[in-house]
């Protein structure tokens, strides 16, 4: 009975433990932060694989293709690199390789993977094939060239239901968008279908939906986050609609950029990255909900969410929210007031001697706490956060879009059954965001 209590135990821990997290940083089975940047995903069975950068070494030259596996989305497992290096070739480790992608091939049943494929200063503007027997791999390097002869920089591939593949990519010097037909074997483009002319689009993925297609990209601002879009055809040959955002555009998409769009159900799931352009393997993964419910897909805005493969549904956790305003502060900490802060004000002046504390009530647990800030600089800021006196941990805060703009990071904190006290910015020289509100999550 003891060994069947303690498995029950282990079994409700695991299930709480599985959970999305945007903006948190995500491990796998092994405890390692998971390394699968400008990822790719592919379904075989009941499996998902998840195919990305590892971008380790915080470089943007070619280190490995890593292959992840799960079952539900949320717990991932790392299998061994599906693509790695080779010496004198256009994926050696002097050379780019990104935005890796997989799609399968019935006739020659086969995977193969394109991505994009360059030179360390982006001078070549190629794309990359590469192909294998199993999902993993390892994969078998092709080549690289510029598909019909022009750029191609970001890339994604969307598979059809008839099974016709195409490329899609940022072309021309990325002042044109492109969308091209692949050959039978999934080796090589054969024609160019739709062409968004002017349209300095990046990143890009292709979700179906009862016969329309949705094409959310970014626009090009290098590393730095932009409003996404989303644009409408009945075809892929276009006629493309007018670009609408997929969220607030004064977020920046919530500080992310469009890496992969997957269906789910009748909705679907954004798939982005949070690039720390100094620290690149340190960035991590923002992924969101995608509601059809007002006609085009707008990302819904989620802390902590779980995904129902089942059923085709999503569920957004809810929390106790704690308003900056209602703690005690400290040394140069002001209130602020403005009608873009939850409440109308918010504390700002954090750091460099200010200080804020809040009283809030645990659970007796880990749980996640979302800090709804502003930061109105370019560059990141963070701040420091101490619970009930201990060891100040660093959340990073990355530019909000705007000084009057609240964007949100998680951290995850150990609290009692009770009363708790968290101190924000204690010790720390630089400033910190303005801090809006805090919500505490029980979903661990």
């Amino acid at each position: 009975m003891a060994s069947w209590l303690l498995y029950l135990f282990s079994t409700i821990v695991l299930a709480q433990a599985a959970v999305i997290v945007p903006g948190a940083s995500w491990t796998d089975t092994e405890g390692n932060i998971i390394q699968a940047h400008g990822g790719g995903f592919l379904k075989v069975a009941s499996t998902y694989y998840w195919f990305g950068e590892d971008k380790v070494l915080d470089s943007t030259l070619f280190h490995a293709v890593s292959c992840y596996t799960s079952t539900d989305l949320e717990t991932w497992t790392r299998e061994s690199d599906a693509l790695t290096p080779i010496s004198g070739t256009m994926i050696s480790t002097s050379d780019v390789v990104e935005r890796p992608k997989v799609i399968f091939n019935t006739m020659n049943s086969e995977y193969v993977m394109w991505f994009h494929s360059d030179t360390s200063n982006y001078g070549a503007a190629m794309v990359g094939v590469a192909t294998a027997k199993t999902p993993c791999g390892p994969y078998t390097y092709k080549g690289s060239w510029k598909p019909l002869g022009a750029d191609s920089r970001d890339e994604g591939l969307f598979l059809d239901d008839d099974g016709t593949a195409y490329l899609l990519y940022a072309s021309d010097n990325n002042q044109n968008f492109k969308i091209s037909m692949l050959d039978t074997n999934y080796y090589n483009v054969t024609e160019q279908v739709s062409v968004l002319t002017g349209a300095t689009l990046e990143a890009p993925g292709v979700i179906k939906r009862d016969n329309v297609y949705y094409l959310i990209a970014s626009h090009t601002s290098g590393w730095d986050p932009n409003p996404n879009k989303v644009f409408t055809a009945s075809s892929l040959a276009g006629p493309w609609s007018t670009q609408v955002d997929i969220a607030p555009e004064d977020t920046n998409t919530y500080y992310s950029q469009n890496a992969y769009d997957m269906p789910l159900g009748t909705n679907g799931i954004y798939m982005g990255d949070r690039w720390d352009v100094s620290a690149l393997g340190s960035s991590t993964y923002i992924w969101f909900p995608l509601s059809w419910a007002s006609g085009l897909p707008v990302i819904v805005k989620a802390d902590v969410w779980n995904v129902n493969l089942a059923t085709g549904t999503y569920t957004v956790a809810t929390g106790t929210t704690y308003e900056a305003e209602s703690g005690t502060l400290g040394g140069s900490a002001v209130l602020l007031t403005d009608s873009s802060y939850s409440g109308g004000q918010a504390v700002g002046f954090l750091g460099d001697g200010g200080t804020l504390t809040l009283d809030i009530i645990g659970i007796g647990e880990a749980q996640w706490v979302s800090l709804y800030y502003a930061n109105g600089d370019s560059t990141w800021r963070n701040t420091t956060l101490s619970v009930n006196g201990g060891a100040n941990v660093v959340v990073q805060q990355p530019s909000s879009g705007g000084g009057h703009v609240i964007q949100s990071v998680p951290v995850k904190v150990t609290l009692k059954n009770g009363a708790n006290t968290l101190t924000f910015s204690s010790g720390q020289a630089s400033f910190a965001g303005d801090l809006d509100k805090i919500i505490v999550y029980t979903t661990a």
